[in-house]
């Protein structure tokens, strides 16, 4: 992986700054009034233990109209804008800015384990301008998408230093993995993804494996006609490892909840409380209404509420060929980053990974959520997306520069 200089962190800034200057004398909207202007819980006379006692909105986690949003060091960044400026908008918007820019960075360092010099900067460019993150980093709330995704790219790329010499497990960057597993979690709640895209990179990046090996492996062992690999082994121990700290973080976390989910209403998310199949078809064509604003950030909406996008009562709607085509779509980019052990096989498995596990939250498929459509969950999906679209530059480039020499 090569380091990235001071050249390219510059443009990366300067991309950020140009795009998002104005931003800076924009007041609080939407959400911002209930997170910032109505939040006791950032004036200093409010003891900090409250932070960990209340959800986002600075509601008691133990009432029932509390929404169950637990990020007390985002609401401590927030307590720190207001020692600073009280609340003048100002400098929340560029503390956004700032977080923006430094994922945006990192970002870069996590593409050059996949994709060439100049398709990282690609991307990292890509992800930077992308139209969809205006929600997160214009809107202050948003901050609990660039914060977690601080920690969420950082416990990644120290993931990826735990492979040592002779495949040897390497415990320190495990554990600090974990601890940031931890921060970004205390940011908001899709940073405990992470874990699943460090198993997928240690299954099938950084141990070779494809699908059909892993499958022909455990055959065999099953029919007692061979031993599991010791390096599988040793994937194995630190999976589980891995896996075990998830879940204590994961029991941790419905204990601050109090076993209890979030009550939305019919307004917030009507297909949460409509009947079969009008819930799963619904639910399922929001993917790709989803995906299609990473592709066609043309027509954004602040608030996707109000019957914006109208429920799917019948097997029948023309709507379902867009849920079928990109569920086939996706179905062949997993089969082909699975199946093959190529260097383009791994970067499409990765992308996928970025793109579908940060979204699992978001996709009412354990739990419905407070919303239809939210622009600013996109965040950490864009990077896999842009990815896919820095190593289809870099397929079609290198095509082309071998069809001139010849």
């Amino acid at each position: 992986m090569a380091d990235i200089n001071l050249k390219e962190i510059t443009l990366i800034v300067g991309v950020v700054a140009a795009c998002y200057w104005n931003s800076l004398f924009c007041g609080f909207v939407f959400d911002d009034v209930s997170a910032i202007l109505d939040n006791k819980d950032l004036h200093p006379s409010t003891p900090l233990k409250t932070l960990f006692q209340n959800d986002f909105w600075g509601t008691p986690m133990s009432e029932e109209r509390s929404h169950k949003s637990y990020r007390p060091l985002t609401v401590l960044t927030f307590r720190l804008n207001y020692l600073l400026s009280e609340l003048k908008p100002m400098s929340y918007h560029l503390l956004n800015m700032i977080f923006h820019a430094v994922v945006s960075v990192i970002f870069l360092k996590v593409c050059r384990l996949f994709l060439d010099n100049k398709s990282s900067v690609i991307a990292s460019l890509l992800f930077a301008v992308h139209p969809i993150h205006t929600e997160a980093v214009t809107g202050v709330v948003g901050r609990a998408e660039l914060l977690s995704s601080i920690f969420f790219l950082a416990a990644f790329l120290s993931y990826t230093r735990s492979k040592g010499p002779d495949n040897s497990i390497v415990w320190t960057p495990i554990a600090l993995t974990v601890f940031l597993v931890a921060v970004a979690t205390l940011c908001k709640e899709q940073g405990i993804t992470v874990v699943g895209i460090c198993c997928v990179y240690e299954v099938f990046i950084a141990q070779g494996y494809t699908l059909p090996l892993l499958c022909t492996t455990a055959g065999q062992f099953l029919r007692g006609k061979g031993s599991i690999p010791f390096s599988m082994l040793q994937t194995l121990v630190k999976l589980i490892v891995l896996m075990f700290s998830t879940l204590l973080l994961v029991v941790i976390r419905v204990q601050v909840i109090q076993s209890q989910l979030p009550v939305f209403t019919r307004f917030d998310n009507p297909a949460a409380v409509s009947p079969t199949p009008t819930r799963q078809l619904t639910f399922n064509y929001l993917l790709p209404v989803n995906a299609w604003l990473l592709l066609n950030p043309s027509e954004l909406c602040c608030d996707w509420t109000m019957g914006t996008i109208p429920l799917i009562e019948s097997l029948l709607d023309i709507r379902n060929l867009a849920t079928f085509t990109f569920f086939c779509f996706l179905g062949t980019l997993g089969v082909f980053s699975l199946r093959y052990s190529g260097d383009s096989s791994k970067t499409v498995l990765m992308a996928l990974c970025l793109m579908a596990l940060p979204f699992i939250p978001a996709s009412n498929l354990f739990f419905p959520v407070g919303f239809v459509v939210a622009e600013r969950v996109l965040y950490v999906p864009s990077m896999g997306f842009c990815i896919l679209v820095a190593h289809g530059w870099q397929k079609i480039s290198t095509k082309s520069l071998r069809q001139n020499k010849l």
